[in-house]
């Protein structure tokens, strides 16, 4: 774990050193990606068997590769009332806060006598791919499926890997209360080439999301502009601004609840007491072991995590700004004066009640947010991502007689004959 303060005379080093840290995989997977991509297109449904039974150890046939209806209703049966009370809690609250981001159409009409607008309609159909490595995220399916159904999405089909056979009852579980319509187990570049490029078995999609691993990132970007994706995602991460008016024990936890995501999961504290981040990391030592995915989240925290001692909350907020992180949390006794300073953070947490965690599971915003610094010009994923803007036109003759004088100038300025006479030859010229 890195120790940094802004007074420190190589501060400015050490913070770019931070902020330019390569998190993301380095091995070079194109070539593999490639590959299976080509194969997917030539062979369809026989490259998917082939390559589930070799890197998941299952044998299907085209027949198989799609859970059933009587596979998805037993995987329901089977999630304690408990539990599947608490996926139907998020599931609600993630939809009530995606049902209130629709946008509506747009109309005006001007003085020069034309009429425009804007209008929303929802993509056709999405693919949704869930990993099935490390662990089963069945919040994932939530955050991705629901937007898309709220959207007016109608076909949403969904690629979830099944190492050795094994079906996650509450990922099932998930996709069927939010609305999924297809789901195969299928995952991997493989699933995103299915998805991307259709087989006899699975039809392509026209977007793409959901996190994965190295070769499913590079697989979803060689299949960008065939199909629209959500972005590639990178390791995940949080920076907490915390005072020592915070529960040290706290404060470490929710560090540890982002490092136990990934080995190269970061999370960052700023601190504007140099005692209370000694105490921070020592509450981090004492409670790393206890965690089940201890070597996991030890090895987040030694490689990159770091604590930041500051002078003040206004440059507390602008280091955060050129960290632009995925997540952010504000343990202030004023936490709204500080985040009207930030600009860039994929999504905030305000106050000493509001972990991070919350906002992965029931809260209701998306959990799907750019990371790597991406968030100074990306945003996470919404409503939005699932509904296309189109813009229409209506013009009587009066009106085009206003403005397309204008134009056909304009047109004959770039050289462009045909579309000068388009205009001039409706106004009788």
């Amino acid at each position: 774990m890195k120790r940094l303060g802004t007074l420190d005379h190589n501060f400015e080093h050490a913070f770019r050193a931070l902020l330019d840290e390569a998190r993301e995989t380095t091995i070079r997977v194109d070539a593999a990606v490639a590959a299976i991509i080509e194969s997917v297109r030539t062979r369809g449904d026989e490259a998917l068997c082939d390559y589930t039974e070799q890197f998941d150890r299952v044998a299907l046939t085209p027949a198989t590769l799609a859970v059933t209806e009587a596979e998805i209703a037993a995987a329901v049966a089977e999630i304690p009332q408990p539990l599947m009370a608490a996926l139907d809690l998020a599931a609600g609250r993630i939809e009530a806060f995606h049902r209130a981001q629709r946008p509506i159409d747009i109309q005006m009409h001007d003085d020069a006598g034309l009429t425009m607008g804007m209008r929303w309609t929802p993509l056709d159909s999405v693919g949704l791919y869930v990993p099935g490595g490390k662990a089963a995220y069945p919040s994932s399916v939530l955050m991705n499926a629901l937007p898309a159904r709220v959207a007016g999405v109608g076909r949403i089909a969904m690629c979830v890997p099944t190492p050795g056979g094994v079906l996650n009852p509450l990922v099932l579980a998930a996709a069927h209360r939010a609305g999924v319509t297809e789901i195969f187990r299928v995952g991997g570049a493989q699933a995103i080439a299915a998805m991307a490029y259709g087989t006899a078995t699975i039809a392509p999609v026209d977007r793409i999301v959901g996190p994965g691993n190295a070769y499913v990132a590079e697989a979803k970007r060689q299949v960008y502009g065939r199909v629209g994706i959500d972005g590639v995602a990178g390791p995940s991460e949080v920076v907490i601004l915390a005072d020592a008016a915070n529960n040290p024990r706290h404060v470490a936890i929710d560090l540890l609840a982002q490092a136990e995501h990934d080995e190269v999961a970061q999370s960052i504290l700023i601190t504007d007491d140099p005692g209370f981040a000694d105490a921070v990391a020592a509450a981090v030592t004492a409670e790393l072991p206890k965690l089940a995915r201890h070597a996991i989240a030890g090895a987040s925290w030694r490689d990159h995590g770091a604590i930041i001692t500051v002078q003040s909350w206004d440059e507390a907020a602008e280091l955060t700004n050129r960290l632009a992180p995925e997540h952010l949390q504000i343990m202030l006794a004023d936490p709204h004066a500080v985040f009207a300073k930030i600009r860039h953070a994929g999504s905030v947490f305000l106050g000493r009640f509001t972990p991070e965690a919350l906002g992965d599971y029931v809260a209701g915003p998306n959990h799907v947010l750019p990371t790597g610094r991406t968030a100074r010009f990306a945003s996470g994923l919404s409503t939005f991502d699932f509904l296309k803007r189109t813009t229409w036109i209506d013009a009587d003759e009066a009106a085009l007689r206003q403005i397309g004088p204008a134009g056909a100038l304009l047109a004959a300025a770039e050289g462009l004959q045909a579309h000068q006479m388009s205009l001039e030859i409706r106004l009788g010229r």
